[in-house]
């Protein structure tokens, strides 16, 4: 289709009898000779690079007036590996064999006036060697205007239906017409391009304004010669050029260059008739797609018999991680993914039936099927639902892996709805849940690649909404909603309204929980209907405060924004306004593209209400945003925190953590986890009831206490709820219930028996146990893959695989063994012994370059991440006594616990010489450091520590070329191998701690029980306690073999008016005699001081502290501390020239001050209560006094009282945390502020 562009050049020649439009006659031959080269580098001085050339001649002869028939001979196909002006192509000689078995075969193609047709070719000739077939007659596909000297066309090429842009001019000596064509290739109608595993990375418009992180560029030369038969093409220049950077291209890139050189040898009359051999019509000029899909770019393997070789890896693979986790053999594992794609259902099958018996073959068989992504493995996990071979936690992972990483189609789509009519997917919540919340995935991955999406996807997800609520099951209901909010379907908004009050005419009631979930199931849908339901003031704070974060992730644009500013200064809800404020004050400092325009309306919105609502403290819900952009790497982060609160609750309701990545102009939601926590404070109160139940007794008044509230849990609601989003979408959903904490609480009673499951896992240990587990995970595989001019395809693909291991080793012994109750293992000598480890590998490859099932060639990162975390100890308790004791034996080899190894290759692979294979490393010993070297190699063994990077420009110049150098970090666990150091080094030996567990006072409310036996632990018991309440001793063996270390006693004296603590720490060794001393005083009614001394002896430094409460009728509380010192050590000195800082710090903080003479060596601090949400402070140092009125806090004190109920708690409130009487709830309020502060 031709656009109306044309300049008003004049035409070229005016002489009719010339003719530039380019044409072929049937009865002559045409020979030209083709080279054609692909290289892929950095494109500087010095740095490694690949490549691959194909030579060869072209003879073209006529079949009828438009087909023709290409012969190709005289092939070489050579490769490069090395570096540019040092190493030259070199010729393969079984490759080009290979190759030349199918591309010298002769192929028919349709040509008119310019324009490649139909190709026809022996069935043979596989996809892979036609699409070269095709980048070589793209030589001949021009389009020639002589009336325009610059013109725009969409025409058809081996890169799809793309722009084309001309531009000619003739040589009037020559007579010939030299063309140059511009493709651009990223904007093609239709693309010969295929993205994998990005479907929930989305491309957004505003990051690509900062920049890219590719550029591609095609450009043809042609020279035209005009003839009785029309234009002849007599030489042909074809260059393209894909710059790739994982960051913005400006900064350093990967270059592909392409480049095409036809020149014509002769024309001769045609001898005879051509007969061709029986062809096939195999399409037009696009390039098509065939076996490089499958084949994974990161190595290139002969695989005539897949099945002995699958066999073999899954043997190799399991020895070699059977203790733990081996890195080196990841390579392994990318090959049997390699290899489970090419298999048949079949072939699953057998494999399956062959494992089936083995545990660690069958559990690796699982993890790693699931990557073959396709209808196979539904069916593979169809079978095995309605065989009832797995169990249902294999079941659940395998649907979790299986369904998020398969290639979303109509075939896929209804395969995957088998799975919610069959009987085994109910047969646990867990595993439901995962069938529908996976099977919603799937529907909005397919939903993004057909428009308009079909409404029979999601209706399965839309029928069991409805059923649910005809059943009243609310649990399916949620989870129905749930899967429906993964899918995103247009259609589903109609059902969704039905459970939201005030926005359809047919709204059903439903509770709060599943409120929240119609809410979040909007979240991909649509802006008005989230707006409607924050405005109802009718509605619950929470499904308010959901509507307005879904309702702001949709970007409204500055009028809505302003709207809601407007709606929130008549707001009574202070929950609501104060979460809405901070949202909108959070997305105003935002520096993220897709927030720009946002952020400035939300700037605006801040001006209007900062007056009335900047000051809601943390009391009130909240929202908490951060993000940071960097153009240069056009890579940045957003992480959000969503508080929830309720007036009834210092705890909030709901929890939220939201992650997000954006890179390469994409932006992906990372992580999302949810904890809703109505009951938390209740839960607090159970979990505190059963600690002190187990190692002690409750009276029967507490008892009944306990009853009280535990009767007053809801039966059927559950008290906590979790779920998790990857990628957006929702994976994990779970609820803790009453029944559950019931079964918890039965199981480890003291009562408990036999029957008890703890009973069994404490046999299962004294007889000793050795659990192994692994679990590998292809965290993502993203590929772009195109056609390039010369027919082979050019792909950027990024593969992130984990391997995690654990292995643990335990055995207990317990003097006496108990033989009737739980309760008679307080009363045991207990010896529990340990050792494992856990590793895990993490390897990130990217690749850039050619990549066939017969050649591979481009530039490779390699990047592997190990984490070791080995352990070996033992614990000796008493439970009755309250002694522990930890022991670990000396450290006798050298461990890596983390080690991360880097670098970038030049790489050459062909299938028919797989020993010849080269990785040369891009920076190797050849660098020569020209612009700005950057080596940096440390290494100190000793200390554990290594690093050795090698650099060849500075991070700022060109970040991609300053990481493509050798990184190795290293930090290392070293034994200690002499006894004569400069420094120390121990290995730890004996850990030992005995202490004497107090009860606490009990107040009136069950709750605050929980903080106050926190902060109350060392001030207050049933009396007076000559002995030590803990002993904490700490060795370890130095190189003289004698234990050395240190002993910490803890005593407690109680009177009345005061409670003394005393703790000493003393070095033990020989001739040691330094100590640490801590005296304080806590008179219970408004001083505490404390002394600590340490030094030798304690009497080398001291320090004093005295602080003192005081709350006089009239009068607020508040709070006067004093911290001075006679002598101190010269680190503290110098930390203490800070002070040097304050008067700026206090100036721009808009604190007061005064300089005057103040006490040396002395600081203070009065700090008043103004309000429940401000103090007062004013502290003296040395030389200076700074002072402040009603600074604003983020959180309240009580006992202020409240006139309005949305501002919290009240005395009266059912949870009432903190409802202390008397001078004690005053105090308290001070200690934990000071402890704050």
């Amino acid at each position: 289709s031709e656009l109306n562009n044309v300049s008003n050049s004049p035409s070229i020649s005016a002489c009719q009898s010339i003719n530039y439009v380019p044409d072929l006659n049937p009865k002559k031959a045409y020979e030209y000779k083709y080279v054609g080269v692909m290289t892929i580098g950095r494109d500087r001085p010095d740095l490694a690079e690949s490549g691959v050339r194909i030579q060869c001649s072209l003879k073209i002869t006529g079949v009828s007036d438009q087909t023709f028939l290409l012969q190709i001979n005289d092939l070489t196909f050579d490769e490069f590996n090395g570096i540019p002006g040092k190493s030259s192509f070199v010729t393969s000689p079984k490759l080009t064999q290979r190759v030349a078995a199918e591309l010298t075969q002769p192929v028919m193609f349709e040509y008119v006036r310019g324009q490649v047709g139909d190709l026809q070719a022996p069935v043979e000739v596989s996809h892979s060697v036609l699409n070269i077939v095709r980048g070589i007659l793209g030589f001949l596909q021009v389009t020639v205007k002589t009336t325009q000297n610059i013109y725009e066309l969409e025409e058809l090429g081996i890169h799809g239906i793309c722009q084309s842009n001309y531009a000619i001019e003739e040589d009037l000596n020559s007579k010939e017409l030299h063309v140059t064509r511009i493709v651009d290739i990223k904007n093609c109608r239709e693309k010969a391009a295929v993205y994998k595993g990005m479907a929930l990375a989305l491309e957004n418009n505003d990051c690509k304004e900062r920049g890219d992180n590719t550029v591609e560029i095609v450009q043809y030369k042609y020279n035209v010669r005009p003839t009785e038969d029309g234009g002849l093409i007599t030489k042909v220049y074809a260059e393209e050029n894909q710059l790739f950077s994982p960051f913005n291209v400006k900064g350093g890139n990967s270059k592909l260059l392409a480049t095409q050189e036809v020149f014509l040898i002769g024309v001769t009359d045609s001898v005879g008739n051509v007969t061709p051999s029986p062809m096939q019509n195999r399409g037009n000029q696009i390039y098509k797609f065939g076996t490089e899909l499958n084949q994974i770019p990161l190595q290139l393997n002969k695989n005539t018999d897949p099945m002995a070789k699958i066999s073999e890896l899954i043997e190799h693979i399991v020895a070699a991680n059977i203790k733990q986790v081996d890195n080196s053999r990841t390579a392994d594992i990318l090959q049997l993914y390699q290899l489970l794609r090419l298999v048949t259902l079949d072939n699953m099958e057998t494999l399956w039936n062959k494992y089936l018996g083995n545990s660690e073959h069958r559990r690796w068989l699982l993890d790693v099927i699931a990557e073959v992504s396709d209808a196979r493995v539904i069916r593979f996990l169809i079978n095995r639902f309605q065989r009832g071979d797995l169990s249902v936690n294999e079941a659940t992972q395998a649907v979790l892996l299986t369904f998020n990483h398969l290639e979303a189609n109509s075939e896929t789509v209804e395969m995957c709805k088998e799975f919610l009519i069959m009987p085994f997917s109910r047969s646990s919540d867990l595993l439901w849940s995962t069938v529908l919340l996976s099977y919603g995935s799937v529907v909005y991955r397919y939903c993004g690649t057909v428009d308009p999406c079909p409404l029979i996807a999601v209706q399965p997800l839309l029928d069991l909404a409805t059923d649910s609520l005809s059943r009243n099951d609310e649990a399916d209901l949620i989870r129905s909603l749930k899967a429906i909010g993964n899918a995103g379907h247009l259609s589903s908004v109609k059902t969704i309204m039905k459970f939201l009050p005030g926005v359809s005419p047919t709204v059903v009631s439903v509770s709060t929980r599943a409120q929240r979930a119609a809410v979040q199931a909007l979240r991909h849908l649509v802006q008005e209907i989230t707006l409607n339901l924050f405005m109802q003031r009718n509605l619950s704070s929470e499904v308010r405060m959901q509507a307005c974060l879904i309702l702001f992730d949709t970007k409204p644009p500055l009028a809505l924004v302003s709207m809601i500013a407007s709606f929130l200064l008549e707001e009574s809800n202070l929950q609501v306004a104060s979460f809405s404020y901070s949202l909108i004050h959070g997305l105003a400092r935002s520096q993220t593209p897709d927030n720009h325009i946002l952020s400035i309306a939300c700037n605006v919105a801040i001006k209007i209400l900062k007056p009335k609502l900047g000051h809601l403290s943390y009391h009130y819900s909240k929202a908490l945003h951060f993000d940071w952009f960097n153009d240069d790497f056009l890579i940045g982060k957003s992480s959000d925190i969503y508080i929830f609160k309720n007036v009834n609750s210092y705890f909030p309701s709901t929890l939220i953590s939201k992650w997000k990545a954006y890179f390469i102009g994409r932006i992906l939601e990372t992580i999302e986890v949810t904890a809703i926590l109505v009951y938390l404070a209740l839960l607090f109160f159970i979990l505190h009831y059963v600690f002190i139940y187990v190692v002690s007794q409750y009276s029967v008044t507490q008892h009944i206490l306990f009853l009280s509230e535990w009767q007053s849990l809801p039966e059927k609601q559950p008290l906590i709820s979790a779920f998790a989003r990857v990628f957006g979408q929702e994976v994990f959903h779970a609820d803790l219930n009453k029944d559950v904490i019931q079964s918890v609480m039965q199981a480890i009673s003291p009562k408990a028996g036999k029957e008890s499951p703890v009973w069994n896992m404490i046999e299962n240990i004294q007889n000793g146990v050795a659990w192994h587990w692994t679990k590998p995970y292809l965290i993502f595989e993203t590929r772009y893959i195109r056609a390039t001019m010369t027919g082979l395809p050019i792909e950027i693909s990024k593969y992130y695989l984990s391997v995690t291991g654990s292995t643990v080793n335990a055995k207990s012994t317990i003097s006496p063994p108990p033989t009737d109750n739980l309760g008679q293992l307080l009363n045991a000598d207990i010896l529990f012994e340990t050792d494992g480890n856990v590793r895990s590998a993490k390897d990130l490859f990217v690749f850039h370059g050619i990549n066939t099932d017969v050649v591979q060639s481009g530039a490779e990162s390699i990047s592997k991440c190990l984490l070791n975390i080995p352990w070996k100890f033992s614990i000796k308790m008493n439970v009755k006594s309250m002694k522990f004791q930890l022991d670990t034996p000396p450290w006798k080899t050298r461990t890596e616990i983390l080690s991360l190894n880097y670098n970038v290759y030049a790489v050459s692979r062909n299938i028919e010489d797989p020993a010849e294979a080269k990785m040369t490393p891009m920076m190797g010993d050849h660098m020569e450091f020209e612009e700005n070297p950057q080596t940096l190699k440390n290494t100190t063994g000793e200390s554990g520590q290594e690093q050795v990077s090698e650099r060849a420009h500075y991070l700022s110049e060109y970040p991609l070329y300053y990481v493509l150098g050798y990184t190795r970090c290293a930090f290392t666990l070293e034994p200690v191998r002499t006894k004569f150091s400069k420094c120390p080094r121990y290995n730890i030996l004996h850990f030992q701690i005995s202490m004497k567990l107090m009860h606490c006072i009990m107040f009136s409310n069950v709750i605050q029980n929980v903080i106050v036996t926190v902060v109350l632990l060392y001030l207050q018991s049933l009396g007076s306690i000559p002995d030590p309440v803990l002993i904490m001793t700490a060795l370890a063996v130095s190189g003289n073999d004698k234990p050395e270390g240190y002993e910490t006693t803890v005593y407690l004296t109680q009177a009345a008016e005061k409670d003394e603590i005393q703790l000493l720490v003393s070095q033990i060794g020989e001739e040691a005699n330094w100590r640490l001393c801590v005296d304080a005083d806590g008179h219970f009614a408004t001083i505490i001081t404390m002394q600590l001394q340490w030094g030798a002896e304690c009497q080398t430094y001291k320090i004093n502290v005295e602080a003192e409460t005081s709350h006089l009728p009239g009068s607020n509380p508040s709070v006067n501390a004093t911290v001075n010192w006679e002598e101190v050590p010269e680190y503290m000195q110098e930390i203490g020239k800070v002070g040097e800082y304050i008067p700026g710090v206090a100036l721009l903080q808009r604190f007061s001050q005064t300089h005057e003479k103040n006490p040396e060596k002395q600081i203070s601090a009065l700090v008043t209560l103004a309000t429940s949400e401000s103090i007062d402070m004013r502290m003296e140092i040395p030389e200076l006094t700074v002072y402040q009125k009603e600074i604003p806090l983020p959180f309240q004190f009580f006992p202020f009282e409240s006139n309005q109920q949305d501002e919290g708690p009240s005395i009266s409130s059912s949870v009432r945390l903190l409802e202390i009487q008397g001078k004690f709830a005053v105090q308290l309020h001070i200690y934990i502020f000071v402890c704050l502060v």
